[in-house]
């Protein structure tokens, strides 16, 4: 079995000029845990998850040893949030992207999945455009299908 035949090809992609608020408002909306973003021209530069939006709500190591009491407030590090709504995403979305070809044996793609301790990625043809997205459920769903007719 391959990629493009599990890979959900309505991709919801996100510009690279969006915010913190933007992002996590579609992320909610869209019931979503991640997407791809995109720049001005629609190419994949990289990819943004719900883990991605809430490492940002608390300190760096560095940050937090050099001054801890600024972080023993628990409830006032939900504020931070409000702080950064209008923060843009290109601050801290990752860049480090890994894609699969439509072609690509699905356990290939569930191993990469494993290996790179992500949970989606997008598809891409032979230019780089986005063609799909495909995640560990979609995967291990179609394996679980497929063996025991689940």
């Amino acid at each position: 079995m391959i990629v493009k035949n599990i890979m959900k090809k309505d991709v919801i992609t996100i510009p690279h000029t969006a915010t913190y608020y933007e992002v996590a408002k579609i992320l909610h909306d869209r019931q979503i845990s991640g997407a791809p973003i995109v720049d001005d021209d629609n190419k994949l530069i990289g990819m943004i998850t719900e883990k991605d939006l809430f490492k940002v709500l608390y300190p760096f190591y560095k940050s937090y040893y050099e001054n801890p009491e600024l972080y023993g407030d628990a409830e006032a590090r939900e504020s931070k949030a409000s702080e950064i709504k209008d923060d843009k995403i290109e601050k801290f979305f990752s860049r480090e992207i890994v894609t699969v070809s439509p072609d690509t044996l699905i356990m290939k793609a569930g191993a990469l999945l494993v290996a790179k301790g992500i949970h989606r990625m997008p598809v891409v043809d032979e230019k780089g455009k986005i063609v799909g997205i495909i995640s560990r459920g979609d995967i291990f769903g179609e394996v679980l299908k497929r063996n025991f007719n689940i």
